[in-house]
């Protein structure tokens, strides 16, 4: 798959809530993902602990009110997207999470995500 192809899938999917598909078609196995300084985990290595970090998030959240995804923006190998999320967090009020995520593709498969947002206060 081109970069191109892969970001329109991943938007796709995204669109549909489907993320758990998307990771599993199309995520390396050594996928690297970053979250911002101040976010919980700062890197996530392996499938696996992406899922996790992934279920771990679901986990947090009481109620989806809605999302947005934007089209995905091409270069090279790399594409991004901006995402909002209208979400109430466990014991938490209700509020509204904007994102940029940043994607690398490499071999059809992307190997690298990259999240900038502003943190959440913890605790």
């Amino acid at each position: 798959m081109t970069t191109k192809e892969v970001a329109n899938k991943l938007v796709n999917y995204c669109r549909q809530g489907q993320f758990a598909e998307a990771m599993q078609e199309l995520y390396a196995p050594q996928i690297v993902s970053v979250e911002p300084e101040g976010a919980p985990v700062k890197v996530t290595e392996g499938i696996e602990a992406v899922i996790a970090k992934g279920q771990h998030f679901n986990d947090m959240v009481e109620e989806m009110h809605g999302m947005e995804i934007s089209d995905a923006i091409v270069a090279d190998n790399f594409f991004s997207c901006s995402m909002k999320m209208d979400v109430t967090f466990k014991g938490a009020p209700r509020s509204t999470m904007e994102e940029i995520c940043l994607y690398q593709v490499e071999d059809g498969k992307i190997v690298r995500e990259e999240f900038f947002f502003t943190p959440m206060q913890q605790g």
